[in-house]
């Protein structure tokens, strides 16, 4: 449903409904706004996310000690923490094994940094992405088993029984803390801490690994009391900028424990401890308060570019870095890093989207593969391609004879499942993931069919069947409603991102202006009425139909929509739009 004007026809320039919220959240939301003495629109944000009206005010300041859960109440964390707890009072050797991507490395971080609050230390060892690939190997796993007493697999780990076997069949007891889908059978290690496995009841499937690293170092705290070596209790809080940046870069729902997490996260980086993380804010001239979109658009790819198109390891030294002056090498290495990781993702990204409409979309599956495609931004272009056709996106970068691909999914259509699947039956040589992610290998000779198989098999979920992309709004507003006070108080409803997303506005009956391309294909301009005037930012937007859409408009009235944030450069403040769409008015 758009704006109602009774002389108009009004068509989304990219193809989009726009809803609004029922009148029953109407209602709702006035209720809580008059019972909690907010604004009518906050009220209506709540109570569109599900917010009770007596819930307002613990929702508005989420503490984590009320939402921290026991952390016995994952599968095996007692006996995980057990082990770990004698691996450090006993001063074992002990190695992190990572993944390559944000929450390997944070987690991976999270551990390290907690180790060192007890004067102990770990080996880390990140698989290059290329030549060992995804999660846990033989090869890698002997060594390190032949100089540890105790490895912890970290964002990896629930699916590798053979690398986890050898180690410790060659002598080193094997800990997974893993948030990815798990098999009918488990590794046999000593634990395999998981709330994706299937027998696991603690409801904390959201976490990222990240997050479960931190809740086994809370559970290990614990079992270390109350004679921790050297003395004193380690700081966690201070790791939960860590579990912040892993939570939000990938993309697990920021509701419940999660949002939280973030909260706090967000708290401790502004204080800007993390030698590494405050390097990184540096480089990617981050000079404001750190928020959930700068985790997941600044920061994040940065820390994922030495996993993409650098060195694996280089996200993981970063985040442990006590350095500043390693710490700055770096961080400028990634960001440059970075900006290859963006020209390579451009190119690939254009000839996906050719074979794809070339292709045509018919079912569940939009996909794309090519000869020498870097297996670093196959997942970045399978978001793109989700994005841009609204289906379930598999990328495959193709070389000698076999494929590496990721894919992402949409909601209500789990990817994952569907891609243990296909490696069940014999379609797939190698994948795992979650519901929004996944990663497979096959062979090149079977790219075909193996992409037919997981179209109908996401087909059968309903993929086919998910009509035009809705843009959910929370209501209209004048530009100048858009004030400081209101993105304040609407900031205390965040964050906001995967699972709570960020409340949007429509803004009727405005004129465009100043229309402009800015930077790496980014859209800026203003636009006003008798309400006011405000500037507005669409990034990428000439990556899709939005761009030039409006470009090409020229006085005519138009409603545009967005999200509204305060935007601080160089001393001064002021709202801006993040432009998602432009609706046109057409007289009739």
């Amino acid at each position: 449903m758009l704006a109602e004007p009774s002389d108009s026809d009004i068509r989304s320039v990219t193809g989009r409904t726009w809803t609004y919220p029922s009148a029953e959240v109407e209602r709702a939301g006035l209720a809580m706004a008059q019972r909690h003495s907010l604004p009518e629109v906050v009220g209506r944000v709540l109570a569109a996310r599900g917010v009770g009206i007596d819930d307002a005010p613990v929702y508005l300041t989420p503490s984590l000690r009320d939402l921290m859960p026991d952390p016995s109440v994952l599968a095996d964390m007692d006996v995980g923490a057990a082990r770990l707890a004698r691996a450090v009072r006993d001063g074992e050797r002990i190695a992190l094994f990572g993944d390559y991507d944000v929450d390997g490395g944070a987690s991976v971080a999270v551990v390290q940094r907690w180790l060192g609050m007890l004067g102990r230390s770990a080996t880390i060892y990140i698989p290059d992405r290329i030549d060992e690939g995804y999660g846990p190997n033989v090869p890698a796993m002997q060594e390190l088993a032949h100089a540890h007493s105790l490895i912890i697999c970290l964002d990896c780990g629930t699916l590798s029984h053979e690398p986890v076997a050898a180690a410790i069949a060659a002598g080193a007891d094997v800990i997974v803390a893993d948030h990815h889908l798990a098999g009918e059978t488990l590794p046999e290690c000593t634990a395999v801490i998981n709330p994706n496995r299937q027998d696991d009841a603690s409801g904390l499937g959201q976490l990222c690994a990240a997050g479960v690293a931190f809740l086994l170092i809370a559970a290990t705290n614990r079992a270390l009391r109350p004679d921790f070596p050297g003395g004193k209790e380690p700081d966690l809080l201070s790791l939960l900028d860590l579990v912040a940046l892993a939570t939000v870069a990938d993309v697990a729902p920021l509701t419940g424990l999660n949002r939280a997490f973030v909260r706090q996260g967000l708290t401790v980086m502004r204080a800007r401890r993390n030698t590494g993380l405050r390097a990184l804010a540096d480089v990617a001239r981050m000079d404001t308060a750190p928020t959930a979109f700068h985790l997941g658009f600044l920061l994040g790819p940065r820390v994922n570019a030495g996993g993409r198109v650098g060195e694996a390891d280089m996200g993981a030294r970063l985040l442990c870095s006590d350095d500043a002056e390693e710490a700055l090498g770096l961080a400028g290495m990634l960001d440059d890093y970075n900006g290859a990781r963006r020209a390579i993702e451009a190119e690939v990204q254009q000839a996906a989207i050719a074979q794809v409409e070339a292709r045509g979309i018919t079912g569940g599956l939009v996909w794309a593969a090519g000869e020498g495609w870097h297996p670093g931004v196959v997942g970045i272009v399978a978001s793109r391609l989700k994005e841009r056709f609204n289906r379930p996106a598999i990328v495959v970068g193709l070389a000698n004879g076999e494929g590496k691909g990721s894919g992402r999914s949409i909601g209500g259509v789990d990817l994952g499942r569907a891609v243990q699947a296909a490696v069940r039956e014999g379609v797939l040589l190698k994948g795992g993931g979650h519901k929004m992610a996944a990663g497979l290998s096959l062979s090149e000779e079977k790219l075909a069919d193996a992409m037919a198989w997981l179209d109908a098999a996401l087909t059968k979920q309903g993929a086919d069947r998910i009509g035009p992309r809705e843009l959910r709004l929370d209501g209209t507003l004048a530009p100048r409603g858009a004030t400081f006070d209101l993105c304040d108080m609407l900031d205390r409803a965040g964050p906001f991102g995967a699972g709570a997303p960020a409340p949007r506005f429509a803004f009727p009956n405005v004129q465009l202006s100043g229309t402009r391309e800015v930077g790496d294909g980014h859209l800026a301009g203003s636009f006003s009425s008798a309400g006011g005037r405000l500037d507005f930012i669409a990034f990428r937007a000439f990556q899709s139909e939005l761009g030039p859409a409006v470009m090409a408009l020229k006085g005519a009235p138009v409603d545009v929509a967005g999200r509204i944030q305060i935007d601080e450069w160089r001393g001064s403040r002021r709202v801006k739009l993040h432009l998602a769409d432009v609706a046109v008015r057409v007289h009739t």
